[in-house]
C-alpha cells in the first residue's frame, strides 16, 4: 500500500514535524496556538516542542515507546504529538475526564512508560489518581505535570520547556531520532467492547494527505483563524490540529465548551472557521443570548462525530452561516471532506463527497454490492486510511481485509450526484418480526418535532417479534411530550406503521460514550431491559 500510495502522489515523505518546523522559518512570530492560557508563536512552538522532545530522549525514552498525554483543551495537547514525532516516541491523547478504571486499563494496555497530565483540574486530583493506579504498572517510570505548582515525584513540563537543551546537542540532531512519513506516530482512542477502548495506528502520510484534502475542501488559508472547541482526541479536530498547520493558520483552543464560552471566543478572536459536533451546535444556536454576539467573522461550521440532523442543520444554517458536514471514523480516518463550496442542499442532507483516492463499495448482508441507490454497509480502501490497532492484529483483521479494505459498520447509500449518505449502524438496525427498522431514519423524523430536543431509538426484546422500537426523548425545555404525540407526528410523515417506536422513555440527557460525543446505546438497550424485566414484560 505504501508504494501504491506513494507512486499515485497521495503519500510523500512530509511529517507534521516538518510543517511546523517550516512555519516556524516562514512566520515565526505569527501567533499558531492560542488558549485560555497562553499565546504561542511558530517559532515559540518550535523551541517548545525541540526541547520537550530533546528532554524525553535525555530521561531515557525509546524509540517507540508510549507516552500518554491527559490535559484538557490546552496548547500542550497539540504540541506533545509533535514533540514525540521529532523524539521517536509514541503519543496516545487520553480525555481529561477518564478515571482510575479507564486510565488504569489504557496505561497497562499500552506499557506506557509516561503520562503527562495537570495536578489538578476541576476539583480533580490527577496526580493523586495516577499515584493509586500506578504499582498495578510496572512500566510507567516517568510523570510529567503542567503547572507553577509540582509535586514531588513528578517532572515539571514548564522547566523542560525553560531548559535550553538544545545547547548540548549538535543541530540537526532530532533528524536522527524522529518518525518518518510512513510509520505511524501517535495512536488514537476508539469505543471498544465492554466499554474498554481499543488503540488506532495514525500513520503520518496518511493525515498528511487528509489534512490536505481537508485544507482545500474548506478553502483554508494563513488568513483563517480555526477555532478548536471540541476536546482535542477526537475527531473534528482534523481542521485546528491537522490542517491549520499547512498552511500557517491559527488555532484557537476552548478549553471547556459551554455554549456562551464558545459563542464568546468566535467573537473575541475573530474565528473564521470552526469544528463542532452536533450537539455542540445545537446549544450554540439555542443560547438565550445568541443574537448579542458578532459572529460576522465566521465563515463555516464543520460538523462531524454524529449524526446531524437535517432539522437541525437548516436552522443552524439560518442563524449562523453556512453549515459543512464531513464524514469519517477514528478507526479507518477521513473518508469524505468538509467542501465548504457544495450546494446548499448537498450540505445539509449528505456528508459530502468522497476524498480523492478513496474507494468505496456499499455491501449487502451477504457482501455483494448493492445496486446504486441502495443501502449497503460502507466498505472503504484509500490513502487516508489508518493502519490497524495498535499490537491487536486479530481485532485488526476483524474490520480490515488483507487487501486493504475497511468494514466500517455503518449503513450508507449515494445520492444521484454521488454525494454521501450515512443512514444508521449495521449493529443498531432493529428487526422487527422480520423487517428491518433504521433507527437513524425515524431519529431525524422525530428532531423535526417542535417538542424534541434529541432523539434516540434503540431496540428492546419481545418474545413475539424479536425486536421492538423504543424511542429515548429529551423534550426541549420546559415541554412535555407524550407518547401519542410521537405516534401521531410520525403517522402524519406517512412512514410503515411497524417503524413506529412501541415505547416511549422521557430522560433529560443521553448517556455519552467515554471522551465521546457519541450516545451509548448500550446502556440504554441495558436500561430498557431492567425497565421491562421489572415489569415482567415482553422478554423473550
Amino acid at each position: 500500500m505504501i508504494e501504491q500510495y506513494r507512486s499515485r502522489g497521495y503519500w510523500d515523505t512530509v511529517t507534521y514535524a516538518d510543517i511546523w518546523n517550516q512555519r516556524a522559518m516562514d512566520c515565526p512570530d505569527k501567533e499558531a496556538v492560542v488558549d485560555a492560557r497562553t499565546r504561542i508563536t511558530w517559532a515559540e512552538a518550535k523551541r517548545w516542542t525541540d526541547r520537550i522532545a530533546l528532554g524525553l530522549l535525555e530521561r531515557g525514552f525509546k524509540k517507540d515507546e508510549m507516552l500518554v498525554v491527559q490535559l484538557p483543551n490546552w496548547a500542550e495537547l497539540i504540541l506533545f504529538r509533535i514533540a514525540c514525532e521529532k523524539a521517536g516516541v509514541l503519543c496516545l491523547p487520553a480525555p481529561w475526564a477518564l478515571r482510575h478504571k479507564e486510565m488504569a486499563y489504557i496505561l497497562q494496555k499500552v506499557h506506557a512508560a509516561g503520562i503527562v497530565i495537570p495536578w489538578e483540574y476541576h476539583g480533580f486530583n490527577h496526580v493523586e489518581m495516577v499515584g493509586k493506579i500506578r504499582p498495578g504498572l510496572a512500566g510507567l517510570k516517568h510523570i510529567f505535570v503542567l503547572g507553577d505548582n509540582i509535586p514531588p515525584g513528578s517532572v515539571s513540563v514548564e522547566e523542560m520547556a525553560k531548559r535550553p537543551i538544545e545547547e548540548k546537542y549538535p543541530a540537526g540532531y532530532l533528524e536522527q531520532t524522529r518518525y518518518g512519513a510512513q510509520e505511524y506516530s501517535g495512536v488514537r482512542l476508539t469505543t471498544g467492547s465492554a466499554g474498554f477502548p481499543k488503540f488506532v495506528e495514525t500513520p503520518i502520510c496518511g493525515l498528511v494527505y487528509y489534512a490536505r484534502m481537508y485544507a482545500q475542501a474548506c478553502r483554508l488559508s494563513a488568513d483563517d483563524i480555526c477555532g478548536n472547541f471540541v476536546p482535542a482526541p477526537t475527531g473534528p479536530n482534523v481542521l485546528s490540529n491537522m490542517s491549520a498547520p499547512l498552511v500557517g493558520a491559527k488555532i484557537v483552543m476552548l478549553e471547556r465548551f459551554k455554549a456562551n464560552d464558545a459563542l464568546r471566543l468566535i467573537e473575541k478572536e475573530r474565528i473564521t472557521i470552526v469544528g463542532v459536533v452536533p450537539t455542540m451546535l445545537s446549544l450554540m444556536i439555542d443560547d438565550p443570548d445568541f443574537e448579542t454576539y458578532d459572529l460576522g467573522s465566521l465563515r463555516a461550521v464543520l460538523v462531524t462525530g454524529a449524526p446531524l440532523p437535517p432539522s437541525l442543520a437548516v436552522k443552524a444554517e439560518e442563524k449562523i452561516g453556512p453549515i459543512v458536514p464531513y464524514y469519517g471514523t477514528v478507526d479507518f480516518g477521513g473518508i469524505t471532506a468538509p467542501f465548504v463550496d457544495a450546494p446548499r442542499e448537498v450540505r445539509l442532507f449528505t456528508v459530502n463527497r468522497i476524498v480523492a483516492g478513496t474507494q468505496v463499495k456499499l455491501l449487502d448482508g451477504q457482501g455483494s454490492e448493492t445496486a446504486p441507490g441502495e443501502i449497503g454497509e460502507l466498505t472503504v480502501k484509500g490513502p487516508t486510511c489508518n493502519s490497524g490497532f495498535h499490537q491487536d492484529p486479530e481485532a485488526t483483521w476483524q474490520i480490515w481485509s488483507k487487501d486493504g479494505w475497511f468494514r466500517s459498520g455503518d449503513l450508507a447509500r449515494f445520492d444521484k450526484e454521488g454525494n454521501l449518505v450515512i443512514v444508521g449502524r449495521v449493529k443498531d438496525v432493529i428487526i422487527r418480526g422480520g423487517q428491518n427498522i433504521l433507527p437513524g431514519e425515524v431519529e431525524k423524523l422525530l428532531l423535526e418535532h417542535p417538542k424534541v430536543a434529541d432523539v434516540t431509538i434503540v431496540g428492546m426484546p419481545d418474545a413475539v417479534m424479536g425486536e421492538r422500537a423504543c424511542a429515548y426523548v429529551v423534550p426541549g425545555k420546559g415541554q412535555h411530550f407524550s407518547f401519542d404525540e410521537m405516534v401521531n407526528f410520525l403517522r402524519e410523515k406517512n412512514i410503515a406503521a411497524y417503524k413506529l417506536p412501541e415505547r416511549l422513555e422521557i430522560v433529560d440527557q443521553f448517556p455519552l460514550l467515554p471522551g465521546s460525543p457519541k450516545v451509548d446505546k448500550k446502556l440504554l438497550v441495558r436500561d430498557i431491559i431492567n425497565k421491562l424485566s421489572t415489569e415482567k414484560k415482553g422478554l423473550l
